[in-house]
């Protein structure tokens, strides 16, 4: 009987195919212009974008300095905290009564949290192939989501900032400048005592919430009558010590004044 005229030829199936060719991708080279070879090529197109970037970054350090505020003063109260710009979403969400006060957990921990778990799990939430966004409302929704909420808060945050008084307390003193203040001197005690340090600084430097005293114009007179009466945004009613300690206190902010013993 002939090969082919009515015999069939079966197989075994416990006998394993050893000459089955392995599922190995093929080389780059089989695909031109589509492909190219990690080294040198791909790494060094990452070497030179690198170094752009590098180079960028250092010119920015050298052109613009950098935002160095005064050293801390855990008793100045005036002080306005303010996150770096990529953080004021986050700063403005706590400013929200749902999310601040005996909520603050729900601000600082919860929301961020969800927002962060559902960027996470977003490629498991949408596995399909398709790419058209009206194809994969899932991934497309949480996206805009987040871009509008950052974007939102961000920008909300900017508008209720007073940059004015965020400037004027990051004001660097460097050591050296300006009068050295006595802080041994029986006025200074007081002054330290009234918490008049709290608005107007250890070294009367001022801050966000009170001038500078170092070159004030006033006399101790007026000075006086400050403390007591008020001016502007001083309300009255502030100074609770004695008319010695009033005078003592009111010459010795006055010998740093313009034309004080101190300031010269």
């Amino acid at each position: 009987m002939h090969r082919g005229k009515g015999m069939k030829f079966v197989t075994d199936s416990r006998v394993g195919i050893s000459n089955r060719k392995q599922n190995i991708a093929k080389d780059y080279s089989e695909y031109p212009g589509r492909t190219e070879a990690f080294w040198p090529n791909f790494l060094l197109k990452e070497w030179m974008v690198g170094s752009v970037f590098l180079i960028g970054f250092i010119a920015l350090t050298i052109v613009e300095a950098p935002p160095l505020q005064n050293i801390a003063d855990p008793t100045n109260t005036s002080y306005i905290p303010l996150p770096d710009w990529y953080f004021l979403f986050l700063y403005q969400l706590l400013k929200y009564q749902f999310a601040a006060g005996d909520w603050i957990l729900l601000g600082t921990v919860i929301l961020p949290g969800v927002a962060f778990t559902a960027l996470l799990i977003a490629p498991w939430l949408d596995q399909g192939l398709e790419r058209r966004p009206a194809k994969r409302p899932v991934a497309i929704s949480f996206m805009l989501l987040g871009i509008l909420s950052i974007f939102y808060l961000t920008w909300e945050s900017v508008q209720t900032t007073h940059w004015d008084q965020v400037h004027e307390q990051g004001i660097l003193q460097v050591p050296g400048e300006g009068p050295e203040i006595d802080t041994a001197a029986p006025g200074y005690e007081i002054y330290a005592a009234q918490s008049c340090v709290n608005c107007h600084g250890q070294n009367l430097e001022g801050g966000a919430a009170a001038p500078g005293l170092i070159g004030t114009a006033y006399t101790a007179e007026e000075i006086a009558d400050i403390a007591v009466n008020g001016i502007g945004t001083m309300p009255a009613g502030q100074w609770d010590g004695s008319d010695e300690d009033l005078q003592a206190m009111s010459e010795f902010i006055a010998s740093y004044g313009e034309g004080g013993e101190n300031n010269q």
